[in-house]
């Protein structure tokens, strides 16, 4: 028995630093229950909730991808409304050219009319000597001069009142040549009405491509700005989820979606 106690007895005082430690361990967390009770008291859905959300890093991450992008959205859409509304315009002055082509066509159209009239008429008897025919040629080529600086003959008919070939005969009697010249006229407004129609169709498709396009991106745009403000909300506290659905009455955010701020056609 001596020998056992000379065994124990020097550890006694280790095992009691141990025990007052565990005790005092014991004591504390009490005392910290006692204070702050609900420090340490479960709660499930602060734990999922808190897992769930992301970091603030990649919560300010995504945030400026997110603004980076709605704002390249933005500027593309207003360059593509400006563009449109350019379209527009060479549109409707596509449209002017087209109209003014249209009357220039019909007065050259009644001009032929009546020079077909006058023409069905005896023509006055001249003497055929070379001064007649050296005037006649002097007023062809007056005449057709005129008519190209008024710009109602195009260069190569110019061309060929000068060379005598397409049907220009200078020894015609005026009247005849005031006729073949009004027909040349007419020819030529009515080729530059077809390439003005022509010009004024390829406008308007330009200019309903671009409106096309500008309200893709403005919609777009509206998106991406109504998603930003989604996304910030959407993620609820875990208990604001598990509340009756008599108390879910937030508004969702609504996305603007109706046709772009740019000219109608």
């Amino acid at each position: 028995m001596q020998t056992v106690l000379s065994a124990v007895l020097p550890d006694v005082p280790r095992a009691a630093a141990i025990w007052l430690s565990l005790l005092g361990v014991v004591v504390f967390a009490v005392a910290a229950l006692l204070v702050r009770p609900g420090r340490l008291r479960l709660d499930p859905a602060a734990r999922i909730r808190d897992a769930a959300m992301p970091s603030n890093l990649e919560e300010a991450l995504r945030e400026r991808e997110q603004s980076r992008y709605a704002q390249e959205i933005a500027v593309a859409a207003e360059r593509a409304t400006a563009t449109a509304q350019r379209r527009r315009a060479e549109w409707v002055a596509a449209q002017e050219t087209v109209e003014a082509a249209w009357q220039a066509l019909e007065v050259a159209e009644a001009g032929v009319r009546r020079l077909v009239a006058a023409a069905a008429m005896p023509l006055p008897q001249t003497v055929r000597t070379p001064a007649e025919y050296a005037d006649r040629e002097r007023y062809l080529h007056r005449a057709a001069l005129d008519a190209y600086w008024r710009r109602e003959l195009s260069v190569e008919q110019l061309s060929d009142v000068f060379a005598h070939r397409g049907g220009w005969d200078p020894r015609l009697h005026p009247v005849e040549q005031e006729l073949v010249l009004q027909r040349a006229v007419r020819d030529n407004l009515a080729a530059r009405h077809t390439a003005a129609v022509q010009a004024e169709q390829a406008a308007w498709r330009a200019a309903e491509l671009a409106v096309a396009a500008a309200r893709s991106l403005r919609t777009e745009a509206h998106a991406a700005t109504g998603r930003r403000r989604a996304e910030s909300a959407s993620v609820l506290p875990l208990s604001e989820v598990l509340r009756p659905a008599v108390e879910q009455t937030r508004e969702n955010v609504v996305v603007a979606r109706g046709r772009a701020a740019v000219p109608a056609f």
